[in-house]
Parts: structure tokens; sequence; C-alpha cells
């Protein structure tokens, strides 16, 4: 964060950005913290790569010290997948809050809205892909779906920020399909979908008015900007960006709408395995929706948490 006097000729000439791993990269950086600690045998670090999109090395290395933390609590000799994901879930969202309890509506609520979520990866062609979903309230939110992208682009096209927002349409619209109502539940999915839009037509000419970029002015001179660049946005203009964002908002949302109409029966078996389970991974939600019996995995975890437990010093 500098004023950008400070970057002319002569005072700070060369700037290193220092991006965020790539796949191989991420890769790479998990090796490294995996050296000292014992992974089951049929464990993927390159998998575990794939997953976690976005994550820096510190997250990394968070996830898995958060991971054998969690192996020490169940009396675990091995760090397993179960505790892997448990560790990304709490790097991105925060522990699970099991003092905070649905009651049955809400229940149906969050799980609609997830499911919602999880028909788009499904069944959208450039939507991301759904690698879990939960019911679970973690931080702020009362339940999430992990998505991760199917390759690592360096540009997105506009068929894929489209897509990325009709996801994030995918909670509100089966709100208002299977209820009849909406919530504040898809406050987040809102904003983030409205800055995408955004950026698509200020940023990225992207819409009907071109390829001009725009900018906001709103930006405080001593965080980059330089007090002597002109605003280029007229309250005219202001206006057309705000109807092309919302012309691009309201035909993601009736794409969703369309997607969930058409898939209302499977959406609605995921929602019910939700309540029924609270968490679902990808495999077990094709598995749901071909009408296949899951109840055999939960039971297995049952069994696996009902073990007694010696009671270890850990320093978190």
């Amino acid at each position: 964060v500098l004023d950008p006097a400070l970057l002319r000729a002569g005072r700070f000439d060369r700037q290193i950005t220092v991006a965020l791993p790539d796949r191989k990269g991420r890769e790479a950086i998990l090796h490294v913290h995996a050296r000292n600690k014992k992974f089951v045998k049929d464990l993927d670090l390159g998998a575990l790569a794939m997953r976690t999109p976005g994550f820096s090395g510190a997250d990394l290395e968070n996830v898995l010290n958060e991971s054998a933390i969690l192996a020490v609590r169940e009396n675990k000799d091995e760090i397993g997948m179960k505790q892997i994901d448990e560790a990304i879930d709490r790097v991105m969202m925060g522990p699970a809050k099991v003092s905070r309890t649905y009651d049955d509506k809400t229940k149906k609520l969050v799980a609609y809205h997830e499911s919602g979520h999880a028909i788009i990866g499904l069944f959208l062609e450039n939507a991301q892909v759904v690698q879990k979903v939960t019911i679970i309230p973690r931080g702020q939110a009362g339940g999430y779906n992990l998505m991760t992208p199917k390759e690592e682009k360096m540009m997105h096209t506009k068929n894929d920020l489209l897509d990325t927002i009709t996801s994030y349409m995918g909670g509100r619209t089966a709100e208002e399909l299977f209820f009849d109502d909406i919530t504040t539940g898809a406050s987040n999915d809102i904003q983030n979908a409205t800055n995408i839009a955004k950026d698509m037509v200020t940023l990225y000419g992207m819409s009907d008015l071109g390829p001009i970029k725009y900018n906001a002015g709103n930006e405080n001179v001593f965080l980059g900007r330089d007090y002597n660049q002109p605003n280029n946005v007229s309250g005219e203009v202001a206006y057309e960006i705000d109807q092309e964002v919302r012309k691009i908002i309201n035909t993601c949302h009736t794409k969703a709408r369309q997607i969930i109409e058409a898939h209302k029966t499977e959406l609605e078996v995921i929602a019910h395995a939700l309540m029924e389970y609270e968490t679902l991974t990808a495999e077990q939600i094709q598995r749901v929706v071909k009408g296949e019996d899951i109840s055999a995995d939960f039971k297995y975890e049952e069994k696996e948490s009902s073990e007694p437990v010696t009671e270890e010093t850990v320093n978190e």
C-alpha cells in the first residue's frame, strides 16, 4: 500500500508480485510441510493440491498442522482424509459451531439453499466442481459448498464468469421455488455475484457498453490511487453501468431458475440427504442422485467416532 509518488522512476523501480501458488506449487509446499507427519498410505497430496485453489503457503501449512492436531485428538496414529477435510473447513470457514443448532424449519431452509448451489454445480457446463456440501454452521455461514475449478486458468471467459454468477444464484433461487419466500442467507452470494458482474462491465468490457474501462472514482488517494487520475464516469454512465450489472444478474438468476426447475427431483434428494447426514462428499452426492443408499458410510463414521479417546495435551 504505497502512494503512487513513491513508485516513480528513481525510487522503487522494481516491483515484484508474489502470486498465490498454482497446483504444482501447492503440491510442492504440501510435501515440504508433510515431512515430519505420518499419513495413511493412500493419501494423495496431488489431489489435495487440486482441492485447495487460492490457498497460500501459510494456509496449506495450517491445513496439515490442524489435521495433525485433529488426528491426535481422535487417538489416530496416522492422518487421514477425514482429518484433512475438517482442517480445510476450519481454515476456510472456521471451526464448526456445535453449540449452534437449527430448528427443523431452518435446517430444511439451509439444506435446500445449499442443494440449490450443488445442483447448479452438477448440471452447468462451466460451473465449478462440487467437492462437498454441508449444513453444519461455521463462522457466519449456516452451511456451504466446497467448489473447485475444473482446471486452473490464467484467464476466464465471459461464459466462465456468467456461470460462476449463476452458481451464486442457486441458493436464493432454491428458496424462491421451494418455500415461496427468501432469507438473508444469500447475502454473501449476492455480494459476490454483484462484484463479478461489476467487474465484467467496468474492467473487462464484457457488456453492451463495449470494451471500455470505467474508473470507480472512490479509491483512497493513499491506497494506491494517484489523485491526478481522472474519473471517467458521469452520472449518466453510472446509471448505464448499473443497468448492465442488473441485466447480467437477472440473466443468471433466470438461468439458475431454469436449471433448478429442470432438476427439482435431484435437488430434493440432495436436500433430504443433507437433513439426515448434514455433510455430503462429491461421491456421495452422485450416489444419492442415482438413488443409491449411502447410510452405510455414516454408520462406519459413527462406529469410528464412538471409539475411546485418550486425553492428550495439544497446543494449538
